[in-house]
């Protein structure tokens, strides 16, 4: 009797120690939810859907054990499973899940999201998208004038036919169109030897290319820029991005901290808010990111990862392949399985 005494509360100690493990998962998980709850409100709660839990795995051990004597079994096998699935399956191991693969994954999150954030921040801040595509137009355009004086010249050129013609002129009013002006003059210089159409290809080169730097110069001073208040307002939300990475770094904030990675989110959801807003000015890497940043209500990817059932919403859809979510899973099946031994170990029943 004094031996069964001692295993006894060898079990009761194990199924303490397994059980606060679970318990403390659970609760961290609902804190990150439920931030507006106070940490010991959800303990209590966790506390109690364990021990239900648990209520349950014994009573579906006891209905099985044929060995003792029982009213209603199927009944209580029934029960047990009810209970089973409804506070461990769809409460306890769901939250454990959770939390081990939060604190395993936030570091990085964080500040991918932020760098992320950020760097669409400068694009809209610097101009650089609209700046790129200006760029792009003007490379272009000379690219394309490039490809006329060489028909030009050619034209001129031409043994066969040589000096300007009616096919030059047709070049001429290709150019025109080109850059945006109603009409190139021919220059009035004549001459067909060798060294005359030489001489009018590159008069005709030197006042095309005058005319290409007036449009460039044109296409660049027209850049669509940020309005000025949109400007102090993404200045001001990078700011704070940059303050909230520094704090980070020398753990002045706590990523496990449910009021600190409300903040976090806070931050980062500003910037995602201001980036929509300002989207014209964005070159998003990603259609992903693009669909992101500028959803009716966009959710940072932060924000996804505090909420319990946004994070198996991810896992189902395949975001997290690769990231060990299927580990902790099973280490939380795991943790919860041997509490729930040494509880029915505990309180076996073995007489009839």
């Amino acid at each position: 009797m004094e031996q069964k005494n001692y295993l006894k509360i060898l079990w009761v100690a194990a199924f303490a120690a397994f059980a606060a493990v679970s318990c403390w998962a659970t609760a961290e998980s609902l804190h990150l939810l439920l931030s507006t709850w106070p940490l010991a409100m959800c303990w209590v709660v966790t506390i109690g859907f364990f021990i239900i839990a648990s209520i349950g795995t014994k009573m579906i051990v006891d209905s099985l054990n044929q060995n003792i004597y029982m009213e209603k079994r199927g009944m209580r096998l029934i029960g047990g499973l009810i209970i089973v699935l409804i506070f461990w399956l769809v409460c306890s191991m769901p939250t454990n899940t959770h939390t081990f693969f939060y604190r395993t994954l936030i570091n990085d999150m964080v500040t991918t999201d932020i760098s992320t954030t950020r760097g669409y921040l400068g694009q809209i801040k610097n101009n650089t998208n609209n700046k790129n595509q200006a760029a792009v137009k003007v490379n272009e355009l000379k690219n394309n004038v490039d490809v006329l004086l060489g028909e030009l010249e050619a034209e001129i050129k031409n043994e066969a036919n040589p000096g300007f013609g009616p096919k030059s002129k047709d070049i001429l009013r290709r150019m025109a169109a080109l850059l945006g002006v109603d009409k190139i003059e021919p220059l009035t210089f004549k001459g067909t030897s060798k060294q005359d159409r030489d001489k009018l290809c590159d008069a005709y080169r030197t006042k095309v290319y005058i005319l290409a730097d007036s449009k460039a110069t044109n296409i660049m001073a027209h850049i669509l820029s940020p309005n000025t208040d949109n400007l102090k307002e993404v200045k001001h939300d990078d700011e704070n991005l940059a303050l909230v990475k520094k704090y980070i770094d020398d753990q002045t904030i706590d990523l496990n901290d449910a009021e600190d990675i409300k903040d976090v989110c806070d931050k980062l959801n500003t910037g995602y808010n201001t980036i929509k807003k300002n989207k014209e000015f964005v070159n998003f890497s990603s259609k992903a990111d693009e669909a992101i940043y500028t959803a009716d209500n966009p959710v940072t990817k932060v924000k996804r990862m505090i909420d319990v059932f946004k994070v198996w919403e991810d896992f189902l859809k395949g975001e997290f392949a690769g990231h060990g979510f299927i580990f902790w899973v099973i280490i939380s099946i795991l943790v919860d399985i041997a509490a729930f031994m040494f509880f029915d170990l505990a309180f076996k029943k073995e007489d009839y």
